[in-house]
């Protein structure tokens, strides 16, 4: 399995059994799977998007969106309890607007799943952790 470290986006190869195991990156020593949402941008964007071999769960939202600001900590939360099954990352719409646009992203929050370059699924509106965590699981399941 190919996993890209949230710190330095080095490309690393990790056995599919090892995955749970907290691997470290090769390249800067740091783990893999934090357990925290990974902040996109245009620097690291497409290594998430394209080389993982991870689902890539994105949130995108806005400073300015209360809804976005209220689920923040229930993403965090959902992040922690799917480490090592999806990675996690939040996209600002307002810093990443190209990012958001090549989406299509028309409201906010909106949760998208991510694998390959290819969306496989697309959520809006606030939820709770549980909600993401269920959503997310069966997105993965029936792609």
């Amino acid at each position: 399995m190919q996993l890209v470290c949230p710190h330095c986006t080095a490309l690393n190869r990790v056995p599919d059994d090892r995955v749970k195991d907290s691997p470290n990156c090769g390249q800067c020593k740091q783990p893999l799977l934090t357990g925290e949402p990974v902040e996109l941008t245009e620097a690291n964007f497409e290594a998430f998007a394209t080389k993982s071999d991870l689902p890539v769960l994105i949130d995108f939202w806005a400073a300015w969106c209360a809804p976005c600001r209220m689920m923040a900590p229930q993403f965090a939360l959902a992040a922690k309890e799917m480490a090592g099954e999806v990675v996690f990352a939040k996209l600002d719409t307002e810093a990443q607007q190209r990012i958001a646009g090549m989406f299509n992203v028309r409201s906010i929050p909106t949760l998208s799943l991510v694998k390959g370059g290819q969306e496989l699924a697309r959520e809006a509106g606030a939820r709770p952790a549980a909600e993401i965590v269920r959503w997310a699981r069966a997105a993965v399941a029936s792609a």
